[in-house]
């Protein structure tokens, strides 16, 4: 699987905070940059495993350039801070098809 792309946004006075298009309802923050990797990491292995757990279906990852041209999508890019790629998780047997 493709790793989820995760958009970054940080104003003047909060902490940075990610979410990423291919897991819905997924977000993560953190106070300082450093952080953000380990964050975003943990949010996505939870999302994962909740989705796994209720029997959801999990949406196939997007290339960057995918979600780029996906309307919903292309204005977050335009005031992002960064835009990272996290591997996707492994949970248990990697049950993630649908």
């Amino acid at each position: 699987m493709k790793p989820y792309i995760g958009i970054v946004s940080k104003d003047a006075d909060s902490a940075y905070g990610i979410v990423f298009p291919d897991a819905p309802g997924c977000f993560s923050a953190a106070d300082d940059a450093d952080r953000l990797f380990e964050m975003a990491t943990e949010a996505l292995e939870g999302w994962l495993e909740t989705m796994i757990e209720a029997g959801l279906p999990v949406p196939e990852t997007r290339d960057l350039s995918e979600i780029k041209a996906d309307s919903a999508w292309s204005n977050d890019f335009r005031d992002a801070a960064m835009v990272i790629a996290v591997p996707a998780p492994v949970i248990g047997d990697d049950a993630r098809a649908a």
